[in-house]
């Protein structure tokens, strides 16, 4: 997928680094298919991605200025947007034009392709509680993600105006390890919660395996909610209840952005595609008797 650096000239390509461990990716449908949205759209330009993974965002700064000074890559997609994030600075320092994947209020303005992370938050809240649920967990993704921000204020501010108790947050990677043994220290507390919701689908579905070895049963005794609408959710036992994002199609709208901003044209605003709760056998009614 993509092309390497020794491929290119200068021209016809847009850049992605992926700052997280190479073993997740391979993992993790996410990305997969949302690279695959992005070269649909380029290839109609015989355009190609290049596709560069490294450890840290510190290593992805310096792909970047390798990148400029080679003029490797005609743009780059920034995904994964943190807190006090130095990334859009560096790219206008750079001249090196950039589309950023998610909502971006921070300085300098860089054209986004923005997302609204509350909603899907509190649909699959409001699932939960119409099913009962009081004690309600979520593993996150990192903590330092602005998109794990927006999902937590917006499932704390459900919690307290529903007049439940505030919802147990524990953070995770996105990794199978992390969904199991986050969910085993979860389900082992005095007071457990009823459902979980999982930032992604790897880490809920490792959940799901590691309530099964506690003997917890799914759903009778515990209800899941998983992010990202993959095969993963599909084929589990039970299937997994999710928010459903096209992420296909989030990867062709990163795509036409990075095209206007090529071309030097205004750059439309647009919204990744919304995620809607897909109920499955994962979710049903709390059968424990809590009070708010």
């Amino acid at each position: 997928m993509g092309a390497s650096e020794r491929d290119l000239t200068g021209s016809g390509a847009v850049g992605l680094v992926l700052a997280r461990p190479a073993r997740l990716l391979g993992v993790e449908p996410f990305f997969m298919e949302f690279i695959g949205g992005i070269e649909e759209r380029l290839a109609e330009r015989d355009m190609s991605v290049l596709l560069h993974i490294v450890a840290t965002q510190e290593a992805e700064v310096a792909t970047y200025r390798r990148w400029a000074e080679r003029r490797l890559v005609d743009a780059v997609a920034v995904v994964n947007l943190t807190v006090d994030d130095r990334r859009p600075a560096v790219l206008h320092e750079l001249g090196l034009p950039a589309v950023l994947v998610g909502t971006w209020e921070g300085s300098p303005a860089t054209p986004a392709v923005r997302t609204d992370d509350a909603a899907p938050v509190r649909d699959a809240l409001a699932h939960l509680l119409g099913l009962g649920h009081r004690r309600i967990a979520r593993v996150s993704g990192p903590a330092a993600l602005l998109h794990t921000h927006a999902r937590t204020a917006a499932l704390l501010d459900g919690c307290r105006a529903a007049g439940v108790e505030p919802p147990l947050i524990v953070e995770g990677d996105y990794s199978r390890e992390a969904g199991t043994r986050l969910t085993a220290e979860l389900l082992r507390r005095e007071d457990p919660p009823t459902a979980v919701l999982y930032d992604n689908d790897v880490m809920a579905v490792a959940g799901l395996e590691a309530a099964k070895e506690l003997g917890v049963a799914v759903p009778e005794r515990l209800s899941m909610v998983a992010w990202d609408d993959s095969t993963l959710c599909r084929l589990a036992s039970p299937p997994l209840t999710t928010m459903s994002v096209d992420v296909y199609q989030y990867g062709v709208s990163v795509a036409e952005s990075v095209l206007e901003r090529i071309d030097g044209v205004p750059v439309t605003e647009r919204w990744s595609p919304a995620a809607r709760l897909v109920p499955r056998e994962s979710t049903a009614r709390c059968g424990v008797r809590t009070t708010a």
